[in-house]
């Protein structure tokens, strides 16, 4: 190897020290051995041709040396590069420090926007151990957190199972709506829209409707001055009833700030469930239903049409009254049109697809399920009925889709064959198969379109980036604590 090459292949080898550097580790071995050797900054600068100011920046790790000058200061030192470069703590104190360093320079502390601690001889161990404490449990909550649509998921599991077991039917949230439907002298019928201001008004809240709701609420309740605040919306599906009740459901329920997402999402669960008993109370909708049955002509559109209220409420409370008063089990699915199930119930045997730890949320129903038949069906008006033979049994569906802002989704409901005979639609000629989870059904490409284009398709994905995202935080997730106080302060006034 000649010169040149020579040179070139250390300069190579030096820019590769360089880029490795722990500065911080690296600065404080230079001290520590430039204190045990007696040597003050003065001094060591003069031995290695640097002022005194520029040696105290490399000590505190905040300048990144060169290779040359840190091959002096070696052997100003007495040592070798390879010995200032290990960069081993003398001792637990100088550990510490080297971490409390390290610490205060990455990206969590700064984003605190707290002070430096200035870490020196004088400043305690026990301070020191204190504030790496404090560092290690907030990166520890921070990347819990992190997890949370894991925990979200388990939780959601958690409920369901417990849903599945009660048969979807809480008692307790029953009484407690018919109780305040009997305060206002509602007794059958649709709860019209003057006898839900008429429950607020016994809970002693007042109703403003306006235009600058916060982005990220359905509502606000200002318990301060007992006001509920609703968006003014000219949208012909929005029901402002729904969500006055399930705020007025929060109040009666007395939940405050949620302690977690488990929480939350029970929170959410239960208003959800109070306001549709007070929307459809039970005793009528019970009766309603009853009388269908014997005239075998269930059909959720029947309890939609009767209440008033959306068809996605009317298939809810249907699961929340079919087993307990109907000895009917039952299943419920909404699902996007891209085939991800976005919610779910069920109590009748059927196998939704779940992840290994039983979470459905996100998963890809079979595209034989009526669920995901609906969606090619032209007659978008009347519900569509199907029969399917699954690997859980034969089931018959009924289902239909409603558009939203983030696309079409289904909405279904389904039961067992045995039970069947108490539906409108059960005449119906569709019929359909499915082996999923068999990946064959309907993950694999049939073979001549295998053939065909294997290897020489490659689609561009859309990117969902909601996937990659962690849950919001907060102690109601997705909502902006200071968009919310900003708002009950500016109406307030008013």
């Amino acid at each position: 190897m000649n010169a040149r090459a020579v040179l070139a292949a250390q300069a190579a080898a030096s820019a590769d020290i360089e880029d490795s550097l722990d500065t911080v580790a690296v600065g404080r071995r230079i001290r520590e051995l430039r204190k045990a050797k007696g040597m003050t900054l003065d001094a060591l600068g003069e031995a290695v041709g640097t002022v005194p100011s520029q040696l105290s920046l490399l000590e505190n790790g905040k300048r990144e040396p060169k290779i040359t000058q840190l091959m002096r200061i070696a052997g100003a030192l007495g040592t070798s590069l390879d010995d200032l470069l290990a960069a081993q703590p003398v001792d637990r104190r100088a550990a510490l420090e080297l971490q409390l360093e390290r610490a205060q320079r990455g990206p969590l502390y700064q984003s605190l926007n707290l002070p430096r601690v200035k870490v020196g001889p004088r400043l305690p161990t026990e301070v020191i151990e204190s504030l790496l404490g404090l560092q290690g449990e907030l990166e520890r909550r921070l990347n819990e957190s992190l997890a949370t649509p894991e925990e979200a998921r388990r939780a959601n599991t958690e409920l369901r199972e417990e849903m599945r077991e009660c048969g979807n039917y809480y008692p307790d949230l029953e009484a407690g709506a018919q109780e305040l439907l009997d305060a206002v002298g509602h007794s059958a019928g649709p709860l019209p829209h003057h006898m839900a201001a008429d429950l607020a008004e016994h809970l002693g809240f007042s109703i403003r409707f306006v235009s600058d709701l916060p982005h990220s609420t359905r509502s606000v309740t200002d318990e301060k001055n007992k006001i509920i605040y609703l968006e003014r919306s000219s949208r012909a599906d929005h029901d402002p009833r729904s969500v006055l009740l399930q705020a007025l459901a929060r109040h009666q329920l007395g939940y405050g700030e949620p302690a977690d997402y488990a929480d939350f999402l029970r929170q959410r669960v239960n208003t959800n469930y109070f306001a549709g008993a007070l929307l459809m109370p039970e005793k009528a909708a019970v009766a309603f239903l009853g009388e269908a049955k014997k005239r075998r002509e269930l059909a959720i559109e029947d309890l939609r049409d009767a209440f008033a209220v959306s068809y996605e409420s009317a298939a809810h409370r249907f699961t929340n009254l079919a087993t307990s008063h109907l000895d009917i089990t039952c299943h419920f699915q909404k699902v996007h049109e891209s085939g991800i199930l976005h919610k779910g119930y069920e109590n009748d045997g059927v196998t939704f697809p779940s992840d290994h730890t039983g979470a459905i949320e996100g998963q890809t129903v079979c595209r034989h399920w009526t669920s995901r038949e609906v969606f090619d069906v032209p007659d978008k008006f009347r519900a569509f009925e199907q029969f399917t033979d699954t690997v859980s049994g034969t089931f018959w569906c009924t289902a239909i889709t409603e558009r939203h802002s983030s696309g079409e989704y289904s909405l279904s409901i389904g039961v067992p064959f045995d039970h069947v005979r108490w539906f409108r639609g059960r005449d119906t000629k569709h019929r359909s198969a499915s082996s999923c989870p068999d990946p064959a059904c309907c993950r694999t490409p049939p073979a001549p379109l295998e053939a065909a284009w294997g290897g020489a398709a490659f689609p561009a994905a859309r990117a969902n980036t909601h996937l990659l995202a962690a849950m919001p935080q907060g102690a109601f997730p997705g909502v902006d604590p200071t968009e919310v106080y900003s708002f009950l302060e500016r109406h307030a006034g008013a």
